[in-house]
């Protein structure tokens, strides 16, 4: 076994048969929750200013370690995808979600190193290293159920919120030609009722911004009642996806291969 294969074996999370990859995931979880926790204490002006030397030093040993990740990932891009080119697997792995936020998560960093910009930028930067939180969907099984879910039911979310749009758009325009005369400040246009519109179609109901009129009002709860539906079908699609994935994995584990005909098994709980 060569040694690319022998630390592919190690960081990828498909493969944690050994105990090296179980403690290396341990490791890199344990590091992103330490910078998360670093960025939270960050914002205490007095934690900043007395520990801000400590906190810069964490910060570069952090970046040193995701940085090492990166590049042993990009290194054995070739074993992860093993029916592509060298460089077709490399640029599969860097256009990745998982290898964009490993990007998005050192690139604060590095990025003031060799292009001057000004202290707002920097700061608004910064921000990117909260990425490094979603970093940990590589090491979580429960996170990764997750994106299956969203991902194999894109469509039906993607109809949703299409559907949500246009109701919005109506809700807008009608409260705005209803209740523009009488509240010009309140709805001075169709862009601004958005507000209104998401606010009530969600039954937030924020109060800030209100209908007066009598029509204004019979719309208004209209739009929230569709709301009460329209916000549930995302969940009720969400949900029953959740459940279909968990039996999914509940019936393949309760299945075992028959030694002699090589059939599948199923163990009775």
């Amino acid at each position: 076994m060569t040694i690319r294969q022998r630390i592919f074996n190690v960081i990828d999370e498909e493969n944690k048969e050994t105990s090296l990859s179980r403690t290396f995931d341990f490791f890199i979880i344990g590091m992103i929750t330490l910078n998360v926790v670093a960025i939270i204490l960050e914002s205490f002006e007095s934690i900043s200013r007395t520990y801000k030397q400590e906190l810069y030093y964490f910060e570069i040993f952090s970046v040193a370690v995701f940085t090492v990740e990166y590049l042993l990932r990009i290194l054995t891009a070739d074993l992860k995808y093993p029916n592509k080119t060298i460089f077709g697997a490399t640029t599969s792995f860097i256009t990745s979600p998982l290898a964009l936020v490993d990007f998005f998560a050192i690139l604060p960093t590095y990025l003031p190193l060799f292009i001057p910009i000004d202290l707002r930028f920097i700061r608004i930067l910064r921000l990117l290293r909260i990425t490094r939180l979603f970093k940990i969907n590589r090491y979580s099984k429960s996170l990764k159920l997750i994106g299956d879910v969203f991902k194999e039911k894109r469509s039906d979310l993607g109809i949703t919120a299409f559907v949500t749009f246009i109701l919005l758009v109506i809700a807008s325009t009608l409260m705005y030609h209803i209740e523009g005369q009488e509240q010009p400040q309140a709805f001075p246009n169709i862009v601004a009722s958005f507000w209104w519109a998401v606010a009530t179609l969600t039954t937030v109901g924020y109060g800030d911004v209100y209908p007066i009129t009598a029509w204004g009002k019979f719309i208004s709860g209209i739009i929230a009642l569709l709301g009460i539906g329209l916000v549930a079908l995302p969940t009720g699609i969400l949900s029953s996806a959740f459940i279909e994935k968990i039996n999914n994995k509940k019936t393949e584990n309760n299945c075992k291969t028959c030694p002699t005909c090589g059939q599948e098994i199923k163990e009775k709980n």
